[in-house]
């Protein structure tokens, strides 16, 4: 088990909160700051980075980006709402699957330009609502599902493409939809100029290193321009996704931007006039965030060891549905104010647990870092800034919800 390294500030902060004040996530935002405005200069001036809003959308991170990103991609009429008050003057591209009438009808009139198309029926309906807009322009950007080498996804966290999926076009469905976009004629002639087709979007899996991601930005652009040749249409842009990999179990490794940036320029040099884009998520936040809590109780149970503390997955669920362990730091608390023995770890490791009534409530499993922790210690979640609190079940068995901390320099937010 690895442990989180944690920022001065964020352990100064989580030492001085109060019992009743955890569990909290806190965030370094200058960390944030740092890290992204790094990930920006390490790619070439062709390629745009937008922000997977997804990841965690909420409000201080999304304004702390806003320096370093050229936009957001949001998934859902909420999400748009809500990105649009946060950064308004921040171009958004509209993606996910399922988009409801009302939700392409409010991104339109909120002026989104790119839109990442997930079928023929999107199109037809977001053509519907332009015809009752006639200043109205979009920019579309095909999602397609491309058939990728063999073994290429074999080892992702979670592959979004390459095989039978909800999302995106399969290449005869993109041919067909980008035909809808081209032909003079056809069933879109009432909105020709403008519902422009200018590229293709393919975001195929997450977990990748870069020397993979690089192979299939590679074979996306490929296909790209072999579709815009059939079809005699500029391919201005194309979206090769996000997914860059992050190692829970290696908290200290990082997706190599460098190397990433540099391949990228090479694939830029033998396409003159295409931008690229990218929309990472976890690989931007997940490292500004922590879970902060603290250990109620210690026990003994068939020979291991146990440690609950307050909260659990319902706050940060990515453990549980990832299968690993979430990389944490701990620290020690002297005082006890109690007069009865106070529980410890014994052994030379221990599971911390949740305090939800189910077996699956784990936050890490049988954690070496976890030796000698006692009852009123505090613990930090590492890894916690994406992909934690808004993606968990907050509800179940009806617990406070966490504080939220922001912290700027050595103060919190």
């Amino acid at each position: 088990m690895t442990t989180a390294g944690t920022t001065e500030a964020v352990r100064r902060h989580v030492a001085g909160l109060t019992p009743e004040q955890l569990p909290a996530y806190v965030y370094d935002l200058p960390a944030l700051r740092a890290h992204a405005a790094a990930v920006r200069a390490a790619l070439p001036e062709r390629v745009e980075l937008y922000y997977a809003a997804k990841a965690n959308p909420e409000t201080p991170l999304l304004t702390a980006l806003r320096d370093a990103v050229d936009g957001y991609e949001v998934s859902s009429g909420g999400e748009l709402a809500h990105v649009r008050a946060a950064v308004p003057d921040a171009p958004l591209a509209f993606g996910g699957p399922g988009k409801t009438p009302a939700e392409i009808a409010a991104a339109v009139d909120a002026g989104v330009h790119r839109w990442h198309v997930e079928s023929e029926q999107e199109l037809h309906r977001l053509a519907a609502v332009l015809a009752d807009r006639p200043e109205a322009v979009v920019d579309v950007l095909l999602r397609v599902n491309l058939p990728v080498r063999a073994g290429t996804l074999d080892s992702v966290a979670l592959a979004m493409g390459g095989r039978p999926t909800p999302f995106g076009l399969d290449p005869d469905r993109a041919e067909a939809a980008a035909r809808l976009l081209t032909e003079p004629v056809g069933p879109l002639r009432a909105v020709r100029g403008r519902l422009r087709l200018r590229g293709v979007h393919a975001h195929l899996a997450s977990g990748l290193a870069a020397a993979e991601q690089l192979a299939l930005a590679g074979q996306i652009v490929g296909w790209s321009v072999r579709l815009a040749e059939r079809h005699a249409f500029a391919l201005d842009e194309v979206n090769v996704g996000g997914g860059m990999a992050v190692d829970y179990a290696d908290p200290a490794a990082r997706f190599d931007w460098t190397a990433f940036g540099e391949g990228l320029a090479k694939l830029l040099e033998r396409r003159p006039g295409l931008t690229l884009r990218i929309e990472p998520g976890r690989a931007l936040t997940g490292y500004c965030g922590w879970y902060a809590t603290e250990v109620l109780d210690v026990k003994r149970s068939h020979g291991e060891d146990f440690a609950v503390v307050r909260g659990g997955t319902h706050h940060l669920r990515t453990p549980t549905t990832r299968g690993h362990s979430q990389p944490f730091t701990t620290l020690p608390v002297a005082d006890w104010p109690h007069p009865w023995a106070r529980p410890a770890v014994t052994g030379g490791r221990a599971t911390l647990t949740g305090q939800l009534c189910t077996p699956k409530d784990v936050l890490a499993h049988a954690a070496p870092a976890a030796a000698g922790l006692r009852a009123g210690d505090r613990v930090l979640f590492g890894m916690a800034g994406a992909y934690a609190f808004n993606i968990s079940h907050h509800d179940f068995l009806m617990h406070p919800r966490p504080g939220f901390h922001y912290l700027e320099g050595t103060e919190s937010g």
